[in-house]
């Protein structure tokens, strides 16, 4: 009996989830739309129709257009399309700046995401020197043991940051920091420094440096990193590097609408 009480909600959150879709795609097609005509088009109670918009509108999904007045769309709406649209005009926008910095160094460069504690490459280019072949593009990689994931680790909320280094941290080679205590040391220089650069921490005999990409208000969306054999991306070459790194960054973070002062 458990088990099939346990179905019956399910199933309700799920005709919920349903209804509430079909809430937004009628306040998109329609416009101004009145409680009555709404709870007509779902086929339910003014009273379900109600209780699916005051939902709605708490989220700012919908807003009530006066007291009693008809329902519309919310801007709860464009802060969700906007983050979509941002991720694919940085997806479109990065492929020029990655290729244009990857002619310029001979190196592979690319862009990344945070997503659900990962780091998602979203965007690469290799310049004429670069001996892997190897597509970066979808692959997911670890936060903690690339120059990418830690430039957006150190960009996370405390609480989250902290959430995710208390978790068991893998050691892909002898050089992965690990340690939560060392690793927060390092991410707390990031902000200082402007750059992260690792050194053998994913694959041995590859190292990596990245900068951050900003959005409208600061708020660090991406990071832009270069990539190459150790033999050739050596420390002090890396050093070199973070200025026309960090000025390709700084150009896509402006098309983004991001201007520093």
């Amino acid at each position: 009996m458990r088990n099939q009480g346990s179905r019956n909600a399910t199933g309700s959150q799920v005709q919920s989830v349903d209804r509430a879709i079909s809430v937004l795609e009628l306040l998109a097609r329609n416009g101004e739309t009145g409680i009555t005509e709404i709870a007509g088009e779902l086929g339910v109670h003014k009273s379900t129709a109600s209780r699916l918009l005051s939902v709605l509108e708490s989220r700012g999904l919908v807003e009530q257009l006066g007291e009693r007045g008809k329902y519309a769309i919310g801007f709860g709406i464009v802060r969700l399309a906007g983050a979509a649209t941002g991720r694919m005009d940085l997806a479109k926008l990065g492929r020029a700046s990655c290729q244009t910095l990857a002619e310029s160094l001979g190196e592979t460069v690319n862009i990344a995401i945070a997503d659900d504690g990962v780091a998602i490459n979203i965007s690469q280019a290799r310049g004429s020197a670069a001996i892997t072949t190897q597509n970066w593009t979808g692959q997911r990689t670890p936060l903690h043991a690339t120059s990418s994931g830690k430039v957006l680790l150190a960009a996370l909320p405390e609480t989250e940051r902290k959430r995710l280094l208390r978790r068991k941290l893998e050691q892909y080679t002898p050089r992965t920091v690990v340690d939560p205590e060392e690793l927060t040391a390092e991410l707390d220089r990031v902000t200082e420094d402007g750059y992260v650069a690792c050194y053998e921490e994913l694959e041995l005999g590859m190292h990596a440096v990245a900068v951050p990409i900003r959005g409208p208000g600061g708020e660090v969306v991406a990071a832009m990193s270069v990539s190459g054999p150790s033999y050739r991306l050596s420390k002090q070459r890396v050093r070199q590097i973070v200025r026309p790194l960090t000025d390709a960054a700084m150009d896509l973070s402006a098309q983004l609408g991001y201007f520093a002062e």
